[in-house]
């Protein structure tokens, strides 16, 4: 996609931040792309910025490393071709941290001057620099965790919370009658994960037979406890309920999961194909490639989103909605702010599943025209970040 020129007259400064050079895996790129590139479209100046104290995490390695290097030069020639050459920085604000793209003067100035700075899955550090920005805007991806913290007071998330004004969350459905999740103080907005549709416009090349979905089996480290109970972050424990799917429908499934070879059997055992996801996650044109080329995506949602009835949707299953790709996922009660049973199925049960992949198969074309409009009604970056900017009082 050619880089699109920006308004000779913008609207205003605004900074992206988030996790982008962190975790420079194709999802999370494509995640804060849609954001720029959304926002430039609405007319405004976006800068994406990192600054953070923590190290980066290199795939290469697996492992954190204070070596910023290599992350920079992934991501940054991504930025470069969709025209935010000039608009970017990465400073690690650690011991011997470097500072790319931007200069460290540039970029403090840029927060003095900026209109908004835009913390998307508030995992920037706020200091006085960032709070030194007219407007601080947290924006949630992960709903629960931070609410439940903060009202057990956790004096880190209480700080962290507390420098924004304004709050938003991919959980819609907190505040309901029906959700959970711990609501104190703040008012949370709800907003979406936006997408950039013609980045996933379908290229023309062979679709194949397999569902699909790209995913983490298992995460360490980030349950949390409430009211007496854990609630879970790692995604193993959902797709064990439905480990025998394959067995149910003549269709293929395959996971894009990075596991050990005990995994590995017990999902060949039960007639899931799999593949690493890493592989597929390095190259951004890999990653886009295999979800357009899916016949459809099924996946699940954590314990975290699912059990409190947050609203919450996934970023990737957005993308496979763009892409024209039918999406199966786990209600999290997001049916109740978009169409649900074609090209779109939330589930509860494996009967959900099996009559949503027989709705799919019965028609196919349609479910993948509806996958595509849903995606365009609903998740188009013009439209959720022009939502967001209101919101805020922005726009």
């Amino acid at each position: 996609m050619a880089a699109e020129l920006l308004s000779a007259t913008p609207k205003g400064k605004l900074i992206v931040s988030g996790i982008l050079f962190w975790y420079p895996l194709a999802g999370v790129t494509y995640q804060f792309l849609h954001y720029l590139i959304g926002l430039r479209r609405l007319g405004y100046d976006p800068y994406y910025v990192e600054d953070s104290a923590r190290w980066i995490y290199d795939p290469r390695i697996n492992n954190t490393t204070p070596d910023a290097s290599g992350n920079i030069a992934a991501i940054a020639p991504i930025l470069e071709a969709h025209g935010f050459g000039e608009r970017w920085a990465y400073r690690g604000y650690y011991e011997d941290g470097q500072c790319y793209g931007m200069t460290e003067g540039q970029i403090l100035q840029l927060y003095r001057d900026a209109d908004a700075f835009l913390n998307v899955t508030g995992a920037q550090e706020m200091r006085d620099e960032q709070i030194g920005c007219a407007r601080r805007l947290y924006v949630e991806s992960d709903p629960f965790a931070a609410q439940v913290r903060f009202a057990q007071g956790d004096v880190n998330t209480t700080s962290l919370l507390t420098a924004h004004d304004t709050h938003f969350s991919f959980g819609e459905n907190l505040g309901a009658a029906d959700c959970t999740v711990p609501i104190e103080r703040f008012h949370w907005f709800p907003t979406r994960q936006p997408v950039v549709m013609d980045l996933w416009a379908h290229a023309g090349g062979a679709v194949t037979t397999k569902y699909t979905t790209i995913t983490t089996w298992h995460n360490k480290g980030k349950d949390v406890s409430y009211q007496g109970d854990v609630y879970y972050w790692t995604k193993d424990r959902e797709f064990q309920q439905f480990l025998d799917l394959p067995q149910r429908r003549p269709v293929s499934f395959e996971l894009a999961t990075t596991v050990d070879a005990d995994v590995q059997q017990l999902l060949c055992r039960h007639g899931w194909g799999q593949v690493d996801a890493v592989s597929i996650s390095r190259s951004f044109d890999h990653y886009r490639t295999y979800i357009q080329n899916s016949r459809a995506e099924f996946t699940v949602a954590r314990d975290q989103y699912v059990r409190p009835c947050t609203g919450w949707f996934s970023d990737r299953s957005v993308c496979y909605l763009a892409a024209g790709r039918p999406v199966i996922t786990q209600e999290t009660g997001f049916s109740k702010f978009m169409p649900t049973g074609k090209g779109l199925f939330g589930f509860q049960t494996m009967d959900d599943i099996l009559a949503a992949v027989d709705e799919i198969e019965r028609d196919y074309e349609g479910n993948c025209r509806d996958a595509r409009d849903i995606a365009a009604e609903y998740f188009a970056a013009e439209k959720v970040l022009q939502k967001l900017l209101h919101d805020a009082r922005l726009a």
